[in-house]
């Protein structure tokens, strides 16, 4: 019995680390995907990494800006293209780490490990900048109040890939020390 207890521990350590990397894609594809990549989204302003509507007052509608306009506005081209870049990035990234770390489980492989750990990171980055550039672009009229739940989406996803890069780190080392005291 006590040989199966510390095989179970990995087992649940593992599964969790896999069931949060499938929530972090789930965050990812919610955010980006289903709302569009809009972090605002109220009747009189829509604003996302491809949406950028303002109400206006003359039509008494949403009008949605493009780039000679938004450059006037203080919206750089590439500073937009750099955050669409990051976060869209972040979330192909995030696609390719199931496969090491099963693949990594399955072989006892530590470098797979680390390749996996590798795509957390920029994955990490990715998210962590883009979502840092647009929001600095976009301040003037983003509000913490107006926030919708893609942008709570994004932070959640944020937040649960640094904790996959912890425990991605961590998970090697414990299965390496407890080898080396079974063979002891």
């Amino acid at each position: 019995m006590t040989v199966l207890r510390p095989r179970r521990g990995k087992q649940l350590l593992f599964l969790g680390i896999m069931t949060v990397t499938v929530a972090v894609i789930f965050l990812l594809f919610y955010a980006l995907l289903w709302k569009a990549g809009n972090l605002v989204d109220s009747p009189n302003l829509r604003i996302g990494f491809y949406n950028f509507c303002l109400w206006n007052e003359g039509t008494g509608s949403l009008q949605c800006r493009q780039f000679p306009e938004l450059e006037a506005l203080g919206v750089p081209r590439v500073g937009l293209a750099l955050a669409r870049l990051g976060v869209y990035g972040a979330l192909v990234f995030s696609l390719f780490v199931p496969l090491p770390l099963f693949l990594a489980w399955c072989n006892s492989n530590e470098a797979e490990w680390r390749l996996a750990g590798g795509f957390l990171a920029t994955s990490s980055m990715l998210l962590a900048s883009g979502l840092g550039l647009f929001l600095t672009y976009t301040w003037k009229w983003i509000r913490l109040s107006l926030l919708e739940p893609g942008f709570l989406a994004l932070g959640t996803a944020q937040a649960l890939l640094l904790l996959l890069l912890t425990a991605t780190c961590v998970f090697p080392q414990r299965a390496e020390d407890k080898v080396k005291l079974d063979s002891c």
